[in-house]
């Protein structure tokens, strides 16, 4: 199997920096170890204005038999000379895909230590594969890859060049070319959609693969048109895998929603109600809500779930009586975004030891979460289907169980107090829901009676005598009886 990686250049930023991004030197050929056979990287050209890494993969069809599944379709065993004689060693595949994750992987992480800088700029990028098996063909390869940013040539390789009336295999000669791209981008998409067009994986595939997917896929797979089909096939179509992928990449989907809409709205909504002197953002009074409330039930130990880019986590850090925070996110994207406004790499010990950022999906009950004296959903339910509220409510009041829970959530009744808001339309387009006062304070009351909590309400925002305020909240205390029975 054989790839091979092209980047331009110039004197002032030389293409040979495709040395640094894949910690592999240009001037040495090295080879690699593998379950398979061996990986070598080597560069046919190397200079500042033209540098080209190549990955052959030398696979063993012995080692591949002995290893590999070994098995046909149905479990019967596969013919015996057909085990040893097929495509395997010389098309690529999932083989070509875990040998890149190996032999690149800091690459794909996008870490250069002697170069910290490289990762994150995009350069010229030009990608081959000679042999590429496509089942779907070359308008499939173009679906899945001109999505990403990729100009895509997908030559069919004809059965035989002497008999054309025999037609093309299912196999391309693939090249990928793209000027916005950075080299861990082009790697993460290559590890994840090989093996798709293949639709075959050489190993086992066990629930670790649904990880691997959606850290592959981070920053673009969950908005990718052909989603369902990559999950699918890269998870070898085992549905209860594909199930909880697809779950997974819909929260990662909406927890990535654009912020700025909602910031927009928010402003909008002050500008509106105070006329009189420079307005005071919503999202500003929400947060001064949530502290205010955050100080009267002595909280010292707060979890921000669904923290998103850090804005909430930034204000408690401002206010020492918070001694612990921990921000909890589906998406990677959003926790580095955070980490950033918090300059959490540049921060002292002593503050650095008062803040945590991890990632976790609050439809899954986690661990980490319990022994809390606080925690604040604020702005999230409205993101998930109404279904998957009650797995949410099960996390947080009947696993993690915090002391004290406030939710905030959109007023919908308020809605119309915002002029330039379309009638029946929501705050934000990745709203699957907005509540009024009834409807929030009936699921309320009923998530504290079944948790064993009390509830109160306190409006965030103007007060407006016939339609509520802008944002609604609830403060859940446990109902420390119970607590105590439990214990």
């Amino acid at each position: 199997m054989f790839l091979t990686i092209s980047t331009t250049g110039s004197a002032e930023r030389p293409a040979t920096d495709l040395g640094f991004l894949l910690h592999k030197h240009p001037e040495k050929a090295q080879a690699f170890s593998t379950s398979y056979g061996t990986a070598h990287v080597l560069y046919p050209e190397a200079d500042a204005e033209r540098c080209t890494a190549a990955l052959l993969l030398e696979v063993d069809a012995v080692a591949l038999v002995r290893r590999g599944k070994g098995k046909g379709r149905g479990g019967a065993p596969d013919a015996a000379l057909a085990q040893y004689v097929n495509d395997r060693p010389y098309a690529a595949s999932s083989l070509l895909a875990v040998a890149l994750s190996g032999v690149f992987s800091s690459a794909m992480r996008g870490v250069c230590a002697a170069r910290p800088e490289l990762p994150e700029q995009p350069r010229p990028l030009r990608i081959e594969v000679p042999a590429l098996p496509a089942r779907g063909g070359p308008e499939l390869v173009r679906r899945l890859f001109e999505p990403l940013g990729w100009t895509v040539t997908a030559e069919p390789v004809a059965l035989d060049a002497e008999f054309p009336e025999w037609g093309d295999s299912r196999y391309v000669r693939l090249v990928l070319e793209s000027d916005t791209l950075t080299l861990a981008e082009a790697l993460r998409h290559l590890y994840v959609l090989l093996p798709v067009l293949d639709d075959a994986k050489h190993y086992w595939v066990a629930s670790d693969e649904v990880d691997k997917l959606l850290r592959a896929g981070e920053g673009w797979l969950p908005a990718h048109p052909e989603q369902k089909l990559i999950t699918s096939r890269y998870l070898s179509r085992r549905w209860s895998l594909t199930r909880q992928a697809m779950e997974r990449l819909e929260l990662v989907r909406l927890a990535e929603a654009d912020d700025s809409d909602v910031e927009e709205i928010d402003n909008a909504v002050a500008a509106e109600t105070e006329s009189e002197e420079k307005p005071t953002p919503l999202a500003v009074r929400r947060r001064e809500a949530i502290l205010a409330a955050l100080h009267a039930c002595g909280a010292a130990r707060v979890l921000d779930l669904g923290c998103g880019q850090g804005q909430l986590v930034q204000a408690l850090l401002k206010d020492p009586s918070f001694t612990e925070i921990v921000g909890v996110d589906v998406s990677m994207r959003a926790l580095t975004i955070a980490s950033r406004r918090l300059k959490l790499d540049r921060m002292g010990e002593r503050q650095a030891a008062r803040v945590r950022l991890f990632q976790g999906s609050l439809a899954y009950t986690d661990k980490r979460l319990k022994g809390y004296d606080a925690a604040v959903l604020s702005e999230v339910i409205e993101h998930l289907d109404l279904p998957r509220l009650p797995a949410l409510e099960y996390a947080v009041f009947g696993a993690a169980r915090p002391r004290t829970v406030l939710v905030t959530t959109p007023n919908v009744e308020y809605n119309v107090r915002w002029e330039t808001l379309p009638a029946g339309h929501v705050r934000h387009g990745d709203h699957r829901f907005e509540w009024t006062r009834e409807e929030f304070r009936a699921w309320a009351r009923t998530v504290a009676e079944r948790h064993g909590y009390g509830v109160g309400f306190v409006p965030v925002g103007p007060d407006d005598p016939e339609v509520g305020p802008p944002t609604q909240m609830a403060v859940f205390t446990a109902d420390t009886v119970k607590e105590a029975k439990a214990a």
